[in-house]
């Protein structure tokens, strides 16, 4: 070793580099994560009553049908795809458990429920990944149909309702914590932590970046995507039975805005199409801080309208997002 090497100064990184290595890092994070400090600055000078725990325990308990839409939908968005579909799921779950019709013992019709949107899901895989139909158009249309397949049997038989069981789960707490919110991360980390160390995240991800040259690759990617459909239909079951529970009646037209506000929640998450990448973490912030706004514009007084219109401004910033990222990309 030289003499000189010995009496050379530690450099150390200087304050200004720390200073961009840190503001790189924060502008990488997700949109998502910036509106909800944003939201909570506002809420803390406008309503300040929204920040009381016991307030933030309801909208965490709220955000978590959303939260449940949005693992399916983040999972399809990764392979290049969507699923617009789950409203039409809701309906028919929230009508076969709610009217009455067909006098399944419980358990039998929670289990009916779930394979319902596990079938929607592999119908509309089978249709994107064999016929390469468009994923827009076929889940769309898919829940056109089960929407309106419900509203001419309710024609006949009205939903009424929803079953004790889920109504008590629905306020049901578990170490000061909402049954629904403990139930919706106990899904979401484990598949989070599998999509990261698996072969099948790794072929989500492969594919999602490049999905012709994930098939001549040999990668099973027709697989993967057919998959992550069947996985959204059933989150979109799960995210019906926590809707049903928290309302606590069947209606034709709940979890309507359910298919939209998912999307929007993914791509204020940070998943974007095209790059085969994207976490869990960040599309649950989304949820959450989706479910945060609507409480604060409805204690702020904004009627339906309104609601509805500063729902279509937060999809279209999704898409302009969406699309920014992918030019930085």
């Amino acid at each position: 070793m030289p003499e000189n090497s010995l009496h050379k100064p530690l450099q150390l990184p200087s304050l200004q580099h720390m200073l961009r290595h840190s503001g790189r890092k924060l502008a990488a994070l997700p949109p998502a994560y910036a509106a909800l400090m944003l939201l909570l600055a506002v809420a803390a000078i406008l309503r300040p009553q929204l920040l009381s725990p016991l307030l933030l325990l309801m909208i965490l308990r709220q955000s978590a049908p959303l939260g449940l839409a949005v693992i399916g939908q983040a999972l399809v968005v990764r392979c290049r795809s969507l699923d617009l579909s789950s409203g039409g799921v809701i309906a028919v779950v929230s009508y076969l458990l709610t009217s009455g019709a067909w006098n399944l013992p419980l358990p039998l019709a929670l289990l009916v429920c779930l394979l319902v949107g596990a079938a929607v899901g592999a119908l509309n895989g089978w249709l994107i990944t064999r016929i390469r139909a468009s994923s827009v158009i076929i889940t769309m249309a898919m829940s056109m149909i089960l929407s309106g397949t419900v509203i001419a049997l309710s024609q006949f038989r009205a939903p009424g309702p929803a079953p004790e069981l889920l109504r008590t789960l629905a306020s049901t707490k578990f170490w000061g914590l909402p049954f629904m919110a403990l139930f919706w991360l106990s899904l979401m980390l484990p598949l989070a932590w599998f999509l990261r160390h698996s072969v099948w995240g790794r072929v989500i991800d492969a594919g999602g970046a490049n999905p012709r040259a994930a098939e001549l690759s040999g990668l099973p990617y027709v697989r993967a995507v057919f998959a992550a459909h069947v996985i959204s239909g059933l989150s979109s079951a799960l995210s019906s039975l926590m809707l049903i529970g928290f309302v606590g009646m069947g209606n034709v037209t709940l979890g309507q805005d359910l298919a939209l506000n998912s999307l929007a929640a993914v791509i204020l998450g940070g998943v974007s199409f095209g790059n085969g990448r994207g976490g869990m973490l960040g599309p649950a912030v989304a949820a959450c801080m989706l479910a945060f706004l609507f409480n604060l514009l409805t204690s702020l007084g904004l009627g339906e309208a309104g609601r509805l219109m500063l729902q279509g401004a937060i999809i279209a910033a999704a898409a302009i997002v969406y699309s920014l990222r992918n030019e930085v990309s």
